[in-house]
């Protein structure tokens, strides 16, 4: 059934991804969208917490320590993405499962198989492929450290999931924990964004004036394009909403991937659920018309093939 589970967490969390690939085209907030996306795991995982009469341990306190590192892992990626290379990132992103595989053995002494070991290797493989990007060199690394720091924090993330259920942490405290946790620091971010807007929009005004009132008495045309700018965005509560509607699909996703993790092993569940990178291609080729190149398209069948080995000698 770990398999199922996991399948089923990349088929939500690849949906999750479509839908940050839809919001990041849209004039918003990234910190308040995610502030939403936080808030809804943690109404909908409190709710399920109170009504299973679930009991609040204190190994649930793990969920705290996911909550940082989840938070500290996104915040990473999009740094890298703003200021290096995308297509390192998104490599480097792909990888946690190489750690979790490792840390697993190290921790607990996770063993897997010589089957389980080629399922690993051809799905990880083919993940790489879909990811890999021709413009990469030994010389066009920007940013390169952002996804580091995203790769060593997703995998964390995994390892305390797989953690909390060893602790025999229950299920919703926990996510509670993680959640209230990630939503905290997101909207913290958020304000400190709200802050620095702020901040902006009273150097325009001062600029606009002292043109104004300039020798050469003409006006300045900042002004009229931070209107424009703010006109062209979403509303605070709009972002916050959408984000929240996100926040589903990340909740439920965390449901599935937390439970395989109690059955399955670590480094295994965390490769096939790195698989929800098929969900977004999918998308891209059949929504946005992107095609498929030669490299994406081997990677999509191999990595369909590790699945196919895990099903067959997985177990």
């Amino acid at each position: 059934m770990w398999l199922t589970y996991s399948v089923l967490a990349a088929v939500f969390f690849g949906t999750r991804g479509i839908l940050y690939h839809w919001t990041s085209q849209k004039p918003i907030n990234r910190n308040l969208l995610l502030f939403g996306t936080f808030s809804m795991g943690f109404i909908i995982s409190l709710a399920c917490g109170l009504a299973t009469g679930s009991h609040w341990t204190a190994a649930a306190l793990i969920g705290i320590q996911m909550g940082l590192f989840s938070f500290g892992a996104n915040a990473a990626m999009f740094k890298g993405f703003a200021v290096g290379k995308a297509s390192i990132i998104a490599i480097l992103t792909a990888l946690p499962s190489v750690i979790v595989v490792f840390a697993a053995f190290l921790l607990w002494n996770e063993r897997l198989n010589w089957s389980q070991l080629l399922a690993f290797i051809v799905i990880v493989g083919g993940i790489l492929l879909v990811r890999y990007s021709n413009d990469i060199s030994l010389k066009n690394l920007q940013g390169a450290q952002w996804g580091l720091i995203a790769l060593l924090l997703f995998a964390f993330n995994d390892l305390s999931g797989k953690w909390s259920t060893i602790a025999e942490a229950e299920l919703f405290p926990t996510m509670s924990f993680m959640f209230g946790t990630g939503s905290i620091c997101f909207a913290l971010w958020w304000l400190r964004d709200v802050r620095q807007e702020q901040s902006r929009r009273k150097e325009i005004v001062k600029e606009a004036l002292v043109a104004l009132h300039g020798k050469d008495g003409s006006a300045s045309s900042a002004p009229h394009a931070a209107a424009s700018e703010a006109a062209g965005r979403w509303s605070s509560a709009k972002t916050y909403f959408v984000g929240m509607g996100v926040g589903i699909t990340n909740v439920v996703g965390m449901i599935f991937i937390i439970t395989a993790f109690d059955i399955g092993k670590a480094g295994l569940v965390s490769a096939v659920t790195a698989l929800n990178v098929l969900i977004v291609l999918l998308y891209t080729r059949f929504v946005v018309k992107d095609k498929f190149t030669k490299v994406e398209l081997a990677g999509i069948v191999l990595a369909f093939i590790g699945i196919i080995l895990l099903r067959l000698f997985g177990s």
